[in-house]
This record gives structure tokens, C-alpha cells and sequence, in this order.
């Protein structure tokens, strides 16, 4: 199972890469397998505030649909428009060209709160 150093993780399965205040927010390679073949993404507005934990967007597939929350807390300030016409993206690529939204972090201290990259191969192996 891919699980990129660089990122942070929740135990819903996003994944959040912070650079600069910003997060870049995407689903985990582990969640989109167990999802199957995405076939539709719905994207928050932009401007939308999140809180963490709390519902970001929502993900469809052939198995099943899912939320997928938000790892820290803040507004959207940009839309990965490009997965609402290809979700297939999302399996391809759920690290880099299947991201979903990037937030501007209200509270960087929430990063406190989410797992290391070692911490979420650990919970893996237990599910």
C-alpha cells in the first residue's frame, strides 16, 4: 500500500498535504481500492468553511458512497474541477491528479491531531 512520507492522515482514510497554510486534500489509496471504481465526485463551493472531522465532499462508486471529511479545519480555496468530469482520476492517481479540494488552514495545530504516515500503516494493518 502507497503511503506517501510527505502527507498526514486521518483514520476516515483522506490524506492532507500542508505547504504554506495551505492543505491539499485528497483520498487515501487504501480507501479508493475499497471504494472500487469512483464514478462521481461532489466538490464543495469555494469558500466553503469546514470544520475538521466534519463532511468536505462526497464520493461515489459502483460499490458504494462515502464522505469524505475534512482532516483540519478551514475555507476552500480551490476545486479540483478537473475529478467532477473524470473520477476515474481518483484511482488513478488518488496522490497527485485525483487530489479534491486545498483549504487554507485555519488552525495549524490541528496537524497535531492527525496521523503520521508510520502512524496510519500501523492502523491499516489492523482493519
Amino acid at each position: 500500500m502507497n503511503v506517501p512520507k510527505e502527507l498526514r492522515y486521518t483514520k476516515e482514510h483522506e490524506w492532507i498535504r500542508i505547504e504554506g497554510g495551505k492543505g491539499t486534500v485528497g483520498i487515501t489509496e487504501y480507501a479508493q481500492e475499497s471504494l472500487g471504481d469512483i464514478t462521481f465526485v461532489e466538490l464543495p463551493s469555494l469558500g466553503f468553511e469546514v470544520e475538521g472531522k466534519k463532511k468536505l465532499a462526497s464520493i461515489e462508486s459502483v460499490k458504494a458512497a462515502s464522505d469524505i471529511y475534512a482532516p483540519v479545519s478551514g475555507k476552500v480555496v480551490e476545486i479540483n474541477a478537473e475529478i467532477e468530469s473524470s473520477p476515474e482520476l481518483v484511482n488513478q492517481s488518488p496522490y497527485e491528479k485525483g487530489w479534491v479540494v486545498r483549504i487554507e488552514i485555519r488552525d495549524l495545530s490541528e496537524e497535531q491531531d492527525l496521523l503520521t504516515p508510520e502512524a496510519y500503516e500501523e492502523y491499516l494493518k489492523t482493519l
